[in-house]
């Protein structure tokens, strides 16, 4: 097993200030999400894109798991794992949480849920507007 602190995990004594979680549309009351709403969904959804990531969000789906068992499982290196989280901490796909000299990774469900509502107001907008003739 080995130590997780080249996954750039804050201790509690240095916790960053939370930030905010994406909100959907219909969360929101508005049309469009803010600026700052949208920067994190674009966050998310570009930390989901990678296969890898994807992986490691399925591995974690109903449990939590240290660096070295996620490391076992998907067989990858400490380095390229250790970047991995980090996009998807950062984009607040994951939260962690140290134990003694070990940090454990679970799924930040608000966070998903939030990336998953924006999808779905989608879903219900009705029909698409044809596009406006171009003019030459």
């Amino acid at each position: 097993m080995t130590d997780d602190r080249s996954a750039s995990t804050p201790t509690h004594q240095n916790q960053p200030q939370a930030r905010p979680q994406a909100q959907s549309p219909s969360q929101s009351g508005a049309q469009s999400p803010s600026a700052e709403t949208r920067a994190v969904l674009r966050a998310g959804f570009q930390a989901l894109s990678d296969p890898l990531r994807l992986e490691i969000v399925e591995l974690l789906r109903d449990r939590e798991a240290c660096v070295c068992d996620i490391q076992d499982e998907l067989s990858v290196s400490p380095s390229k794992l250790s970047f991995h989280l980090k996009t998807l901490k950062n984009a607040q796909i994951l939260q962690s949480r140290p134990q003694g000299r070990w940090i454990y990774y679970s799924l930040n469900r608000s966070q998903l849920m939030a990336l998953e509502q924006y999808l779905a107001a989608f879903r219900g907008s009705g029909s698409i507007a044809p596009a406006r003739p171009c003019s030459d």
